[in-house]
This record gives structure tokens, sequence and C-alpha cells, in this order.
């Protein structure tokens, strides 16, 4: 097929009208155009007096060669080859592999074990999609935390209740992958073309459920309320892991897919003596604001007929340090999102219509290693508990969450509720922000607000709610490992996704446990890549 970019649609025209467009780039008559598809889609929003749709389209021809002979070059191109082929050579494995979380990255790292046909065992700590959807529906109702079955743990991870973006800022062939695999589970065909994709909660459990079956399918097993409690290793590789603090499990091939969240497992990996590194890593609060207005700043007048508006904001302050905006949740909702007793953390969470009142954003400040004096490798995992342990004090218990307006917290003008209602759920209290946060983090963002706010109008509006505490944005470690995807503790450990510090996000977990599964057939067979 041909590939055609920069092909513009004003708002309220039909896209039937893009095979006519191509045609008139390649100088063919319509009717030479036998098929056609949109492989990206973005809205240019740029100048709101001429808001309009970019297409990226792949049509089919007759005398395709020669018309890229004559058209080709600048917008014009042969489509690429994105098929994901499976590494080639034969592969025998004795035991089968060992999946540990059955988030993004767990999962298709899993998925592609399956399809090779290495019937992989998953452990999952939490439960399955509809067990886990019941305790978190449980704890946002009464603040009764289940730590094993929650926001943070079970089928799908931290995604699953989450906005379900798949907008990733790393160019890896297996993204197409990933896009398919979803939409073969049931999410919308759009996420294969639209520039932000995104999938919803409310969609999501079922698409995570879908590839769980896939996985079963092809000789798979999956186990819930699974916790790896140890692993085992003997003349430097690995030999199995324990589960739930008795079965043992052998296994020759391992894949930590823990997520970020997992912090008695990243204890215990690091008291094994498994080689670990600080990251940077950030923390703040959820702001929320009316979706309306952000559609206004974003729009103008075009609002009512354009899909709900996000928004993505940086800042960096006097002293050099990062502030910004992170899992914006257009038409969400903020959440409680703990996973430990006495430790309060929250996240953003929208559904797939983003028809909620609030637009929710995480507001985020770098934090680096060198934040903590005499620091060792778990500091930023224990940092993350005081501030979360200090929200939890600040909202009284019961996971009441404490909130400040932005008002009251540039200007200390005293709380007082506007248009903007918080929406965490089961409570939430006034409190004061720098009673739980770090001076470094609250001079950062009195710098950023009113920065943002200039360029997205309304951002630093006194009613404004802040929400405490945004604390699970990334983990706060690394697992290393080495270029064949292995940890140096032992042979067959292989480090994974976001858990691991080597991914951002549901599309590039998922990419990294796609490599993970590579790295294990070609270290058991005479292989290759395409």
């Amino acid at each position: 097929m041909i590939r055609i970019s920069e092909l513009k649609l004003p708002l309220g025209k039909e896209e039937c009208l893009l095979p006519q467009k191509a045609a008139r780039v390649l100088g063919i008559p319509a009717e030479r155009i036998q098929d056609w598809r949109i492989f990206k889609k973005s809205l240019d929003a740029r100048k709101k007096e001429n808001i309009h749709y970019i297409y990226v389209i792949d049509v089919q021809v007759e005398n395709e060669s020669k018309i890229l002979q004559v058209k080709g070059g600048g917008n014009v191109s042969k489509t690429p080859d994105l098929q994901y082929r499976f590494p080639k050579g034969k592969c025998s494995m004795q035991q089968r592999p060992i999946v540990v979380g059955f988030g993004p990255a767990g999962m298709f790292a899993a998925l592609l074990l399956a399809e090779m046909g290495f019937s992989p065992l998953v452990l999952e700590r939490g439960g399955d999609v509809d067990s886990r959807k019941d305790a978190v529906e449980k704890f946002w109702a009464d603040g009764k935390l289940d730590t094993e079955n929650n926001v943070q743990f079970g089928e799908g991870g931290a995604g699953t209740f989450s906005d379900g973006k798949l907008t990733t800022r790393i160019k890896d062939k297996r993204c197409r992958k990933v896009l398919e695999e979803f939409v073969a589970a049931g999410a919308p065909q759009e996420i294969l073309y639209d520039s932000k994709p995104h999938i919803g909660t409310d969609l999501l459990c079922g698409v995570v459920k879908n590839i769980r079956e896939k996985i079963i399918a092809l000789g798979g097993e999956v186990r819930f309320f699974s916790k790896m409690t140890n692993i085992f290793a003997e003349n430097g590789k690995v030999t199995g892991v324990e589960v739930n603090g008795s079965e043992r499990i052998s296994a020759s091939d391992v894949v930590l897919a823990l997520g970020h969240s997992a912090r008695d497992s990243f204890t215990m990996l690091y008291e094994k003596g498994f080689p670990m590194e600080q990251k940077p890593f950030a923390m703040g609060v959820r702001i929320e604001h009316p979706q309306e207005m952000v559609n206004q700043a974003q729009y103008g007048k075009a609002a009512e007929q354009l899909p709900t508006a996000d928004y993505r904001l940086t800042y960096t302050t006097g002293k050099g340090r990062g502030v910004y905006t992170f899992c914006m949740c257009p038409g969400g909702y903020v959440v409680a999102a703990a996973s430990e007793e006495g430790r309060l953390a929250v996240n953003g969470m929208s559904e797939h219509a983003r028809d909620g009142k609030n637009a929710n954003s995480a507001l985020l400040v770098q934090v680096f290693p060198e934040d903590f004096p005499n620091s060792h490798v778990l500091s930023g995992m224990e940092f993350q508990r005081e501030l979360e342990e200090k929200a939890f004090l600040a909202g009284g218990g019961s996971y009441t969450a404490p909130v400040q307006t932005v008002g009251d917290f540039l200007e200390k003008s005293g709380n007082v509720l506007g248009e903007v209602i918080p929406s965490y759920a089961p409570q939430t209290v006034f409190a004061d922000i720098d009673d739980i946060f770090p001076p470094f983090m609250t001079e950062a963002m009195r710098e950023a607000i009113p920065a943002m706010g200039k360029r997205l109008k309304g951002f630093d509006r006194k009613d404004a709610i802040l929400t405490a505490v945004e604390s699970r944005s990334s983990s706060p470690v690394r697992i290393l490992r080495n270029e064949k995807g292995e940890s140096p503790f032992a042979e067959g450990i292989y480090p994974t996704g976001e858990g691991a510090g080597y991914a951002g996000g549901i599309v590039s977990a998922a990419v990294d446990g796609i490599a993970v599964a590579e790295h294990i057939f070609l270290h058991h067979a005479n292989g290759e890549m395409n």
C-alpha cells in the first residue's frame, strides 16, 4: 500500500472524503483507489480559529511502484511492514517459565510465551478482575482496604483502574502488536489509529479478562492470590520460587513483572542481594478542574463539536526541578489507590466515555536520589511511605483524603468550595498540603501552578482541588539487568516492566514484556530476531 500523510479535514467533514484527497495528492482518479484505511488521526487545536483533524492513511492502488516513482517523497511513501514476527529458530524448554505479576508487562510476556508454545505459569498476588472490582468498589464505599486485592494488585495491574491510556513516546515495532492484541480482546478499533488512544476502565476490565482466556487457551495457566514470597538460585542460575510462604515451584526462567507498588517484594529482593539502584521518580497531588473549563481553554467555540479535551503541562523551577502533569483523566475521577494499611495514595481514572463533570491530573514534582541524605537503594520507597502515612493522618484515618483548594494553597485565602467538588471517595477533608510534603515539593508546586495557568487558562483557578498524595506514578528503584534481559543475581531471572524500572505506562510495559519473552526464547534456542 501507499502511505499519505498530512491530509487535513475541517471539523464537521466526513472521513469518506479522505480517498478523494489522497487521489488528488497521487494525481490519479479516485476510482483507482481500491481500498484504504486510517493509520493515524490527530487533532490540531493550536489555532482555535482553525481547528482541524490531520490524517495519515494507507491506500491500495494498481501500479503502486510506478506511482511511488513519480510521487514518492515528502508526504507519500510505501507503507512500512508493521507485522510482528516471532523469533526464528527451534526451541525446547524442560520447565515452563514462570511470570510473576499480571499487569501489562507480565500479561504480554505470558501471552507471547504462550503463543510460542511454552505454557507459562502466571502468579498474581491479587485477584481476577471481577473479584478485584468488588474489592475496590467496597474500599471506595466504606474505606475497608484489602491489601492484596486493590487498585494496585490484581489482574491487569494498576493500569486497569486508570484511564487506560495507550499513548507512549517509545518507537518500537512491538507497539503495534500490543494495540492489535487489545483490539482482538475487545478494545475499540480506533485505538489502532487515534494519536491519543485510550480504552477506559469500564472496557479495560473485559479486555484483560479476554487476554487471560487467550493465554489459557494456548496452554498457559494463571493463578490468582498467589504471591511470590521467595526466589531461589543455585550455581548462578534460578531454580524456582516460593508462593504464599509455603509452596515451592521449580523453574529455569522467572519473569519478575512486579509492578511499581510491590514494596514487600522489592524489600525481599534487596535483602537477598539482587543488584538494584535508586532512580528518579515523582510525587505530588491530583488536581481537579471542571472538564468544561478544560474544553473551553483548549478548543474555544469549537468545544461542543469535539471530544473531551485533555492537556499536558511541564515547568522547570528556578532551582531546576521539574514539575509536570501526568496521567490526565478527562471527565474522570480521583480514586483511592492505597495498597498498605495506614498509608493513603490516590490516582486518577476515567471510563471510556469520559463523561464525568471533573477533569483531573497528577501534578508531580521530580524527586531525585540526592534528595535523601545518607540514602540507600530503598530510600525512595521509604519516602513514598512517609508521605502516604502523613496523608493518611492528615485525613484523619479511614482513608479519608486530605484536600486543599488552589486558592488556599497559594494564598492562604481559606478553603472555600466553588464549582469544583472533590470526586474522591470514600470521603475528603480539608487539610494543609504543607503538613504532608517537604518544602522542596510545595515550593516547586507553588511556583509551577501560576505558570501553568498562563498556558492553560483556569489551571490556577482558586476553586481547583488538590488531593494528596499521588505517590505511585513510577517505581523509585530499578532492578538491574544485562543486555540479555537477565538479572546479574542469577541466570534466568528477568526483571520486567514498570516495577523493575524499565517502562512508564501500559504500552511501554507491555512492549518490555514482549521483549523479555523474546529473550527467553533466544536463551533456549539457536534462534535470531526478525
